[in-house]
């Protein structure tokens, strides 16, 4: 028997949010098929043991009062099981309700694998000329009935409807060859568990590659940031053959862990800080803590002074250029005088009785023989360094900066003059970070971390390509105000 015409479970489900780490299933339908003939209709509502968002009731008009009385998911667990053993897993966007399936069941102590196809990937492949292949779509093209969309038994039973139609239209072997290609499942290598393909998230984060270490201990191998986690971490595997590292990195991986993220900035800033301080074997980049020197102009007339960044950022004044040490201070800015025609002995970079020794081989304009005005000298030193000049921080304080997922995940990072203290996640997207997971955050902040360079760029490139919502964060005082309102920078 194909697998077009093998026993079928078409499953949906309603959910608090979209993800399946985080959120629960409020309703669960599954329509059982075989040899292309619905044998039988199910579904239930589902207590999830947390409140459904406002825009979640809207949208599929499921609401607490409905599913108050409902049963909890781990009381359907023999039911659904039952429905499920031996039948392909088939749903419209199929990772989605596979995931929150899978999660709900090992909750309950139980597991469950079974082949799965996504009608969304296979409406793509039969039907290539077509621009949309959302549900409504799908039951529009083909004249579908469905009387109430976003409910689970409706939305079921409109995928075992399109079932019937492929069945009707499509030649056998076309069919079979389009499931077996949208069905296919990556290969990893024999040392990892197949299940890391279905757990892997489809969402931003940091992941990492634990390989062998010392007798009894795992050695770090390699830290990566991803905006989709599963397609990045299966990625290392389908170029293992190709590239040199990637087969060597794949050879010694032996377990792989990872940490989700509301979006990039948050995977990037832990990036950043993970790869410095647990310094993974083959990461090559992210890892200089050394350029924290750089110079100091208090005000456009005054001299630059060399400035160590050992944890603050100057609250006036500006600084310019970064630099692994004093040394390389110095010399950048013995460069810059020279170009320029400043003078060496009012940089402080000489010493000595009479003209500095640029002014006698024609390389200063005389600011040390007083032919140069000084405030003239401190206005061009000013200009030349110009190019250099790092970017203030544009907060009196530390800022708590709001960062939101297609998937339902809040993410609040909290930032201390470009040094990141942290970040708080929650799954409710509607409620603020609360004091006291701020406060905590505060207790644990490095009082003396150093400046880092990695999560200065990042910071910068953040706040100048894209809208991100800040309010202050009073560090004696954990979140200075619930009432806040958040604004785009």
């Amino acid at each position: 028997m194909t697998a077009a015409r093998q026993p079928i479970a078409f499953v949906d489900v309603e959910t608090t949010g979209g993800h399946a780490a985080l959120h629960r299933i409020t309703e669960i339908a599954i329509v059982g098929m075989s040899d292309g003939e619905v044998e039988w209709r199910w579904s239930s509502l589902v207590n999830p043991g947390v409140r459904i968002p406002s825009g979640i009731v809207q949208l599929t008009g499921i609401t607490n009062e409905m599913v108050a009385e409902a049963p909890p998911f781990a009381s359907l667990v023999p039911e659904i099981l039952a429905r499920l053993e031996g039948r392909r897993f088939i749903a419209h966007n199929a990772r989605f309700d596979y995931g929150f399936v899978r999660n709900e069941l090992r909750r309950a102590g139980r597991a469950y694998v079974a082949p799965v196809t996504c009608t969304v990937r296979l409406s793509r492949t039969l039907f290539p000329e077509q621009p949309r292949h959302n549900l409504d779509s799908i039951m529009l093209r083909h004249g579908l009935e469905c009387e109430h969309r976003h409910r689970a038994l409706p939305d079921a039973d409109l995928l075992a409807q399109f079932w019937q139609v492929l069945l009707q239209t499509q030649a056998p072997e076309a069919l079979q060859q389009a499931i077996d290609q949208v069905s296919r499942r990556p290969s990893l290598p024999s040392h990892l568990s197949s299940d890391l393909i279905d757990d892997l998230p489809e969402s931003p984060g940091v992941y990492r590659f634990w390989g062998e270490g010392e007798p009894g201990q795992e050695a770090l191998l390699y830290i990566g940031k991803a905006n989709n986690l599963r397609e990045r971490v299966l990625s290392h595997f389908g170029t293992a053959l190709r590239d040199g590292k990637a087969q060597r990195l794949a050879a010694q991986v032996r377990r792989i862990d990872w940490h989700e993220s509301a979006g990039e900035l948050g995977a990037l800033l832990r990036e950043a800080r993970w790869v410095k301080e647990l310094q993974p074997v083959y990461n090559r980049q992210l890892r200089g803590q050394g350029e924290r020197w750089s110079w100091y102009l208090g005000s456009p007339t005054s001299m630059p002074k060399l400035y160590e960044l050992s944890g603050s950022w100057p609250t006036e004044g500006d600084l310019y250029g970064l630099y692994r040490s004093a040394k390389d201070a110095k010399k950048a800015l013995e460069s810059i005088a020279d170009e320029s025609k400043l003078c060496r002995k009012l940089l402080g970079l000489e010493r000595g009785e009479g003209s500095c020794f640029g002014f006698q081989v024609g390389r200063c304009a005389g600011a040390c023989v007083s032919k140069e005005p000084p405030a003239k000298h401190a206005l061009r030193t000013s200009l030349a360094l110009a190019r250099q000049k790092l970017k203030p921080w544009p907060w009196p304080g530390a800022v708590i900066v709001e960062e939101r997922s297609h998937f339902g995940l809040c993410e609040w990072h909290v930032i201390d003059r470009w040094r990141y203290v942290g970040s708080v996640q929650s799954d409710a997207d509607d409620l603020p970070p609360s004091p006291h997971s701020l406060q905590t955050l505060q207790m644990s902040r490095p009082q003396d971390a150093p400046f880092d360079i990695d999560t200065y760029r990042i910071l910068c490139r953040a706040l100048s390509r894209s809208k991100i919502k800040v309010r202050p964060w009073s560090l004696d005082d954990g979140l200075e105000s619930e009432n806040r309102i958040f604004t785009d920078v």
